[in-house]
């Protein structure tokens, strides 16, 4: 179980505006992702050290976005202004959570344009959306080469998350303490004001620390 990404609603100009922002503060350029069609989305990368990478996603006018719990929850944060969506926990076997949501994982895709694809499959959308300090969970499955984190050579470093909540619930949610897939990434525990969920992320940079 480790730290895998952040994902990033995007906010009302549309996502390369949103994405060019970001981008901009941590002094990078983002990679093109592409269509998640099986959820009614797509996205764009920021590649960062260690295995992490961050996502800007929006929401497409599709049947998919409708249906799709991914596809909801992102509908929602853009609505209501973009922002951080959520985190995500990549594991080696999602039978676990399976069997304690009570329900089965679903796949994910999103191919290139050489014709390679990324293939995944999540579970725990659901939960975000009830209460957004709590991490989905995804199996990479596929080529490990295409791992987004990978696209691009990157220095950027996910230092530490700011999240409305409390470590307790993240480790019930898990089923073992949080700290162990946050590993070296800090984080602070603030009470909620509101809806729980990540207040802000904080990136090192080649020019300092960054937070968004």
């Amino acid at each position: 179980m480790r730290m895998d990404h952040v994902s990033y609603a995007c906010e009302s100009d549309g996502l390369a505006a949103t994405t060019e922002r970001i981008a901009t503060a941590l002094g990078v350029d983002a990679v093109r992702g592409g269509v998640h069609p099986r959820f009614g989305t797509r996205n764009m990368i920021i590649p960062l050290t260690d295995h992490h990478y961050l996502e800007v996603v929006e929401v497409l006018d599709h049947p998919a976005s409708d249906k799709a719990p991914f596809g909801q929850a992102v509908r929602a944060r853009s609505a209501a202004g973009g922002g951080w969506m959520g985190w995500c926990v990549a594991v080696d076997d999602l039978t676990p959570f399976e069997e304690r949501l009570g329900r089965s994982a679903v796949p994910g895709n999103r191919k290139f344009p050489d014709g390679r694809e990324l293939v995944w499959q999540q579970i725990g959308i659901k939960g975000l959306i009830a209460d957004p300090q709590v991490p989905y969970m995804l199996k990479w499955e596929g080529d490990p080469a295409l791992h987004p984190s990978l696209a691009r050579p990157s220095s950027v470093r996910l230092a530490s998350l700011t999240i409305a909540g409390s470590a307790e619930r993240l480790t019930e949610w898990l089923g073992e303490p949080v700290e162990q897939p946050l590993d070296d990434v800090a984080v602070e525990w603030i009470a909620p004001r509101g809806t729980p969920g990540i207040m802000s992320v904080t990136f090192d940079t080649a020019n300092g620390k960054v937070t968004i």
